[in-house]
């Protein structure tokens, strides 16, 4: 046994606040800094008069029809706390169920959020279960959300009224209605005894990170019952040590590794308790995001979590949201929903964030972590299309020729090779036709093949820099320029691919790429992307001392004339690293207690604006930034094929898996569903394929 040396520190845990930490090897101590706890939206209101509540709710209730907005105004004004006083008074005063004269008032949507306001936590908590298990199917998504996110406490108060309201033991009622491992894991998690000691001994960390490489990452198969007996039984903290220790040992995140080593509902407990463990504020973030997007709301979601949280991290949300989205919650509320029911919840969100791009003082430690958590993740690159094995360029060759003699064309021949071999290798094949056939491969695949189709094989064919070349002319040629592909290629393109694209425009097309730029742009517009065209941004790491000149640059620039801002953000954003321009982003909140992307956003326009935000977007996670421009071109009503093929060309074999990933967690639906839904026949096969499956 270990002589521990235990030092409670208090953390600003996002999952358990206040819980002590302290960590150990041999005797000696890891301390961690004392952080801020997280805000409710609701606290108790002052010189709080349960009797006079209740009579004022009698009245409001009593006679033709309720007043509705006296009734959201006193319960939104109130803690869970005072508002189970008022019940008790209106009982007491009246003889009445306060609850049920709501339930008969009101209705709809705007009945459930009142009613579920004037649960307990733990009530609302057994109900949302209850609600998730009940009738033909189950609610997994319910189930996994909240069971995932809370505390011991609040976890065992759930259990207990889950008895009280229901008669039934939830355990057993969960058991009977889920299976596998996915039972398992909600199980353990039920009996609410994660450690909350605050010890974390640093060689169990390591064997913990170890333990989990051996049960999936390593071996073939997956031993499911470590992954379980770890996550869901260590302390929150030992686990944030473990998730550093294995991504070290892997080489991959956690969360990586849980998606490809586990499948279905249970991947997705698993992934939400990493994702708990790691921020249940952004945890919320996501799933809040997810609520309201597309068409339709899931306003039982919406509900649950706005009641749930508005006393305790509802500021913190709200920031992550705003972080992750790059909008405020409060906004898309407003604009998702309506009537009594939309200015309820507004209360509960508790404000706009999106006003002059600020932070909340309390929320503004957040977005400076989470800046530096972005400039640690090392993230691995994984692509889509790799070198096909037993590669024979001459039998390749041939297959092609064969598919396109004669009358009619084999596609699915055509479609086959050239979508299932590395560029290097189509490169090999292209010199080989023309070696053993005489004939110019491009030439033939053109006059055999048409529209998106044509364009996608033909776009696989080009190296990569004739492609971007390509790609560039298309965008500044003809009547109109598409300023989002200009932006798009220069942003997320190295020096070195920036340099070979350069040289393969001047070599297809007789004139410099910068010059076409100026003849097609203008203005600042045009000065970023001779700027970012030069192909000539810095590749050293950050370095703190600069990085905090630069902040403190693009702070003063905020408030000169809009020329001069310009100006400086293009001297700073077109020209230093990545990995700087992270630090110089995580300085800039600490000077303005606001946020680069937002003030981007609130004082600049145009193209400008939308050039500098790519930026933004690419240096904080650049797979992130083109799963959304992926998302946007299949969206609504039609298809940008030109952006849909340029990016899953481009992307194929450098971090198009990582694209994916990224899409089904914004967006909660596949690249692979939003391909099949929104493209048809060779073409979509081929895009399938470069997509590299399901997720």
């Amino acid at each position: 046994m270990k002589n521990l040396i235990c030092l409670f520190l208090y953390l600003c845990s996002c999952c358990h606040v206040g819980e002590a930490a302290a960590v150990t090897r041999g005797g000696s101590c890891c301390k961690a800094e004392r952080a801020c706890p997280g805000q409710g939206t609701i606290t108790d209101a002052p010189d709080f008069d349960p009797c006079a509540d209740a009579e004022n709710l009698y009245n409001a209730m009593k006679g033709i029809g309720s007043d509705k907005e006296a009734i959201l105004d006193l319960v939104t004004s109130r803690s869970n706390a005072q508002r189970q006083e008022v019940i008790a008074a209106y009982k007491s005063s009246f003889g009445k169920d306060l609850i049920e004269d709501l339930k008969y008032e009101l209705t709809g949507k705007f009945e459930r959020l009142i009613v579920s306001l004037m649960r307990t936590p733990a009530y609302h908590d057994a109900k949302e279960i209850h609600d998730a298990l009940k009738g033909a199917g189950t609610n997994e998504r319910c189930l996994i959300e909240v069971m995932a996110s809370r505390t011991n406490k609040q976890t065992q108060e759930m259990v207990a009224a889950y008895n009280d309201a229901y008669g039934r033991n939830i355990e057993e009622d969960i058991t009977a209605d889920t299976s596998g491992h996915f039972k398992k894991m909600l199980i353990v998690l039920l009996q609410g005894t994660r450690d909350e000691s605050g010890v974390v001994d640093a060689d169990l960390v390591e064997q913990d990170a170890q333990d989990l490489f051996a049960a999936g990452e390593e071996q073939w198969g997956t031993d499911e019952a470590k992954f379980i007996m770890i996550l869901g039984n260590r302390s929150v903290t030992h686990l944030r040590m473990v998730f550093d220790a294995y991504e070290k040992i892997a080489e991959v995140s956690i969360e990586d590794s849980i998606k490809n080593e586990l499948s279905g509902d249970f991947e997705r407990l698993m992934l939400a308790v990493v994702q708990c463990i790691r921020s249940v504020p952004m945890f919320y973030a996501k799933r809040l995001y997810k609520s309201m997007k597309g068409l339709g709301t899931a306003d039982n979601t919406l509900i649950r979590i706005m009641i749930s949280r508005s006393e305790i991290d509802m500021l913190d949300i709200r920031e992550c949201f705003r972080l992750r989205y790059e909008k405020s919650l409060y906004n898309m509320i407003k604009d998702d929903t309506s009537g009594d029911y939309k200015r309820t919840l507004l209360i509960l969100c508790g404000g706009d964030d999106d006003l002059a791009g600020e932070f909340f003082p309390e929320a503004a430690q957040i977005a400076y972590k989470m800046w530096e958590l972005s400039a640690m993740t090392k993230v691995q690159l994984r692509p889509t299309v790799r070198p096909a094995s037993g590669f024979d360029p001459a039998a390749d060759a041939q297959a092609l020729r064969k598919a396109m003699k004669g009358f009619g064309t084999d596609e699915d021949a055509i479609i086959d090779i050239v979508a299932q071999r590395s560029n290097a290798q189509r490169q090999e094949i292209r010199q080989t036709f023309k070696s053993l056939l005489g004939r110019d491969l491009m030439k033939d695949l053109k006059s055999e093949l048409s529209k998106n189709l044509e364009r996608l094989i033909i776009g696989l064919m080009l190296t990569p820099a004739e492609f971007d070349a390509k790609m560039m002319r298309k965008a500044i040629e003809g009547a109109g320029t598409d300023e989002h592909a200009l932006i798009e290629i220069l942003v997320t393109r190295s020096n070195e691919q920036i340099q070979a694209m350069n040289a393969a425009y001047k070599a297809g097309y007789k004139k410099s790429l910068e010059d076409a730029i100026q003849s097609d742009t203008s203005g600042h517009f045009c000065r970023i992307l001779v700027s970012l065209v030069q192909g000539a941004r810095e590749e050293s790491p950050a370095d703190l001392e600069r990085a905090e000149a630069d902040a403190q640059e693009l702070a003063n620039a905020c408030n000169a004339e809009s020329d001069d801002m310009e100006i400086k953000f293009m001297s700073i954003l077109c020209t230093r690293s990545f990995s700087h321009l992270r630090k110089v982003f995580q300085e800039f909140v600490k000077y303005t207690n606001k946020d680069i992307e937002q003030i981007i956003k609130k004082e600049m326009s145009g193209d400008v604006k939308n050039a500098f935000y790519a930026i933004v977007r690419s240096v904080k996670n650049q797979p992130s930034y083109l799963a959304d421009r992926l998302y946007k071109a299949m969206k609504g009503l039609g298809t940008d094929d030109r952006a849909l093929i340029r990016i899953m060309v481009s992307r194929s074999e450098i971090d198009l898996f990582n694209i994916r990933k990224e899409f089904k967690e914004t967006h909660d639906a596949s690249l692979h569903e939003f391909i099949q839904g929104d493209t048809s026949g060779d073409y979509r096969k081929t895009l399938l394929i470069l997509c590299g499956g399901e997720d």
